[in-house]
């Protein structure tokens, strides 16, 4: 399966653009020490086939995030992946929720999502290192009051700039840039280091945030702000 086609509307591109005084984006630059990686969901259920949420587009993006990794550490900037754990508690504290799935389905996330079953587990093949930081959200968005300690740790490393990635783009990652954005981060959504179920989803999701909420980029331009900030970091 080929990654997403990820195309930003004309119209939109057009309206952002005047509403910045002419600027397509409005982070042309990004100070890798304040700088971290956000990777939301990168877990078996979701990559691996035959799991209950599999999507074929989820596994393509996984060498632009393990890029993106190795250009935010080189910079100087940390790398934070995000597990979903939702099969111990949500019944309980977040049953809104359960009434969007039919029993079988919601038994089997569930299941898939409990921590220390291999649902929950991280894809093997994201090149997680022993600087990098784990943590567990029990919410769509990491950012969310109770959702997780991912905040805390950002606001303990003195970040105000989050670079998103992983799936579902129009799902966790999009509420936790949501929120981000709320939280007063400088907020980038990497076009082809986020996944979901179809290219209309993800491109929904993805002109909606540029709209509004994030700044829209893709691998190979984050990449560029990184490694141009270091450089002009080292020539100081």
């Amino acid at each position: 399966m080929p990654m997403h086609k990820s195309e930003l509307s004309p119209e939109i591109v057009a309206r952002v653009t005047r509403r910045r005084g002419g600027r397509l984006h409005a982070y042309d630059r990004i100070d890798p020490a304040h700088t971290a990686l956000v990777v939301i969901d990168m877990q078996n259920v979701w990559v691996k086939e035959g799991m209950p949420a599999y999507s074929p587009y989820c596994a393509p993006i996984v060498p632009n995030i393990n890029r993106l990794a190795e250009a935010t550490r080189r910079a100087g900037g940390k790398v934070y992946w995000v597990r979903a754990i939702y099969g111990d508690d949500a019944p309980n504290t977040w049953s809104a929720y359960m009434n969007f799935l039919d029993r079988g389905q919601m038994e089997d996330m569930l299941a898939a999502l409990t921590d220390g079953n291999e649902g929950a587990e991280l894809w093997h093949e994201l090149d997680i290192r022993p600087e990098d930081e784990i943590t567990i959200k029990r919410r769509f968005s990491a950012l969310i009051q109770g959702s997780s300690d991912l905040g805390e740790r950002l606001q303990k490393s003195g970040t105000d700039t989050l670079i998103i990635t992983g799936t579902a783009t129009n799902v966790c990652c999009e509420s936790t840039a949501r929120d981000a954005f709320m939280l007063n981060y400088r907020t980038l959504m990497v076009s082809d280091a986020n996944a979901t179920s179809s290219d209309e989803a993800h491109n929904a999701s993805l002109n909606a945030l540029f709209n509004r909420f994030a700044d829209v980029f893709s691998t190979e331009e984050i990449v560029a702000l990184l490694d141009g900030a270091a450089s002009a970091a080292a020539a100081e």
